[in-house]
């Protein structure tokens, strides 16, 4: 595994280290070994599978508040997506920023989203699947959400937008003088 630094404080993008034979590769997906240093002793829980019919639909932009603040790991098992978390940290250096990855079935790269991140993707072709490794039990009362389209973080959709639920649409924009989650 490659683990590498993204611009945001914290987060990271993890490649992949292949075996490829005439039979095809093989991949590790996880190590707790290779993984202990981010994920700070916290042991994944859950895993969650999605997928997205329509090119265009965007899911996201979500978060948990504490205290069941979560790290995700997310990867692309079918097709292509456009990943994106913002920093929702009131005492991180890169408070309010985002980043973007192009997450696939091909270059196999998982998305390392630390707790007080919100996350989404936009689907880049029809049938996306993707898989959510999780740190912490899904908990209705403690989920958040940012809009998708909040001028405030000004995200660059690389598509126009298709499809997106009701739920991720009626997220309210952020206050001015939002003051972050403390973890």
């Amino acid at each position: 595994m490659k683990i590498k630094q993204t611009p945001l404080q914290d987060a990271f993008v993890i490649g992949p280290e292949s075996f490829k034979d005439d039979r095809g590769l093989f991949t590790r997906v996880f190590c707790k070994q290779e993984l202990q240093s981010i994920l700070r002793g916290k042991n994944l829980v859950q895993v969650n599978h999605s997928m997205t019919r329509q090119k265009g639909a965007i899911r996201g932009m979500h978060f948990q508040k504490p205290p069941k603040a979560e790290i995700k790991m997310v990867k692309c098992l079918r097709g292509s997506v456009s990943d994106v978390m913002i920093d929702l940290r009131s005492d991180s250096s890169t408070f309010l920023k985002w980043h973007v990855e192009k997450l696939s079935a091909e270059n196999m790269k998982m998305m390392y989203i630390p707790e007080g991140f919100a996350h989404g993707f936009q689907t880049l072709e029809e049938d996306c699947e993707l898989l959510y490794f999780h740190t912490e039990f899904y908990s209705p009362e403690h989920e958040g959400g940012v809009r998708y389209n909040d001028p405030m973080i000004n995200i660059l959709w690389p598509l126009e937008v298709t499809e997106i639920s009701d739920k991720d649409e009626r997220y309210s924009l952020l206050p001015q003088d939002f003051e972050g989650i403390q973890l």
